[in-house]
């Protein structure tokens, strides 16, 4: 996928969704070539931020991870990554039908791939992991991918925008709730040993 692609969606959304459906991108060229490497960055920037830079708690050093257990944390992360984006792909193929759409997993997984690219690209801000950092630059991106999921639905998917817009409520109400199952399933993992060991 060219990336004045990914450029053209980021700040004009509706001319680079058109653009995307034009290009017909199957399923798998927009996985392998968009979520594989752009979902890497979080994991390896917040793999560097934890155990090079770390975070401060008002103390005089600073809190870092050993590497075994940022690479652990690293890991999961990426994997979690690559299974929201199936997700909410998976998520607008089942809806689909229900709002009047074309039914074609291809055209969830183009819009789950595209929509998560500002949470991708923010993870940059992971090198320095202080919370009030990634929390301002996070907080926008995130209303920014929420956003491009608003306008992509309807282009994408061939439905009017009032059916768009309950599809993309559906669909985020799925998200929520599976971000609380993956808080849950952390906070499971963590009781059972796999906790993060700090250096």
């Amino acid at each position: 996928m060219p990336t004045f692609k990914v450029f053209l969606l980021l700040f004009s959304p509706r001319a680079g969704w058109e653009s995307i459906k034009r290009s017909g991108y199957g399923a798998l060229q927009v996985f392998a070539l968009h979520s594989v490497p752009f979902a890497l960055i979080p994991p390896v920037c917040g793999y560097l931020g934890t155990t090079r830079t770390g975070w401060s708690l008002g103390l005089d050093r600073p809190v870092r991870l050993t590497g075994d257990s940022a690479l652990q944390i690293a890991v999961l992360y990426y994997g979690a990554l690559l299974v929201a984006v199936l997700s909410v792909a998976w998520a607008v193929y089942w809806m689909a039908r229900t709002y009047g759409a074309k039914q074609s997993f291809a055209s969830g997984l183009v819009l789950s791939t595209m929509t998560a690219t500002p949470l991708f690209l923010v993870g940059f801000a992971q090198l320095v992991p202080e919370l009030w950092l990634n929390l301002v630059l996070g907080l926008p991106a995130l209303a920014w991918t929420i956003a491009l999921f608003f306008s992509g639905v309807s282009i994408m998917l061939d439905i009017p925008p009032e059916r768009g817009f309950l599809l993309a409520c559906a669909v985020l109400a799925f998200g929520l709730v599976a971000l609380v199952a993956m808080i849950a399933v952390t906070v499971l993992l963590w009781g059972h040993g796999l906790a993060p060991a700090f250096a």
